[in-house]
């Protein structure tokens, strides 16, 4: 079985565990729950063997590089920090709440990466470097951790301005806040590491630190709208609905990030042909 055939098994996996999470808060049964988090764990562990076995794939081929070069294999990994990130915070709070979102973000960037080509194919000179996995890996992390920020913002704010009655189930506002807090704070940790990392990187492979690629530019727009998150937090006392609004700010920039600079031209541009 290669390791597509497994990661499409593992997509369908993620939105069982997604109905589970959503039986579970929506008719109190605890039994669903328990269920929803194996089945999390499971697809997690078949998310791990997909992209080993795609990597193992790559050296069979005479490739050898890790499974991050383009959008599909990004997109894997992306699910794969999303889970590893909900089931982590699940387990911290005692909060199944993260599991719907975990897993609703997980199948969807799964979903989307099947529409995608999933061919293994040779790196371009740029992304021959020891520095693509750390790069990679600090800033999906930090994507992770906004993306289910953003999660639990939205709900925040549904519940806010009159959404159904179920939302009352939610958490406290207290917590939702403080979660919000810690995953932006825990995202932008790592999207720093990235950016350093990336600018490393681009000095090894074009001879500058910064040249204002697309790319770049607009990461660093989401580094500084998720710095004025944390500022207000902290130094003016925002919460509630300011923080939540400037949460989803933020993930429309970082999704940005991801998806719209592949379509400018720029150093990054490849990504737009191997996707």
């Amino acid at each position: 079985m290669s390791s597509s055939h497994i990661l499409s098994i593992v997509t369908f996996i993620y939105g069982l565990a997604f109905f589970l999470y959503l039986f579970e808060w929506v008719f109190k049964k605890e039994t669903a729950g328990r269920m929803a988090t194996a089945v999390a764990i499971l697809g997690f562990t078949g998310n791990t063997a997909g992209i080993i076995l795609r990597w193992v794939e790559s050296y069979r081929m005479g490739i050898g590089h890790a499974p991050l070069s383009n959008l599909y294999e990004s997109l894997v990994f992306f699910a794969w920090c999303i889970i590893l990130l909900h089931l982590f915070v699940e387990w911290r709070y005692r909060n199944r709440i993260i599991g719907l979102i975990g897993s609703l973000l997980a199948v969807s960037a799964l979903a989307y990466a099947s529409l995608k080509p999933d061919q293994i194919q040779p790196l371009i000179p740029a992304l021959k470097s020891n520095w693509l996995i750390a790069h990679v890996f600090t800033c999906f992390i930090g994507y992770a951790s906004f993306a289910i920020a953003f999660g639990i913002s939205l709900l925040y704010l549904l519940r806010h301005i009159g959404g159904p009655a179920i939302l009352e189930r939610l958490p406290s506002d207290s917590l939702m806040d403080e979660l919000t807090h810690q995953l932006v704070m825990f995202g932008f940790l790592f999207l720093s590491a990235g950016i350093i990392s990336g600018a490393v990187w681009a000095n090894s492979a074009w001879g500058r630190y910064w040249g204002w690629d697309p790319k770049e530019t607009w990461s660093l727009i989401t580094w500084l709208i998720y710095a004025t998150v944390l500022h207000a937090r902290m130094m003016r006392g925002w919460r509630g609905q300011r923080i939540a609004y400037l949460s989803m700010v933020g993930f429309a920039a970082m999704l940005f990030t991801y998806f719209g600079v592949n379509l400018l031209p720029g150093l990054h541009s490849y990504g737009a042909f191997s996707q």
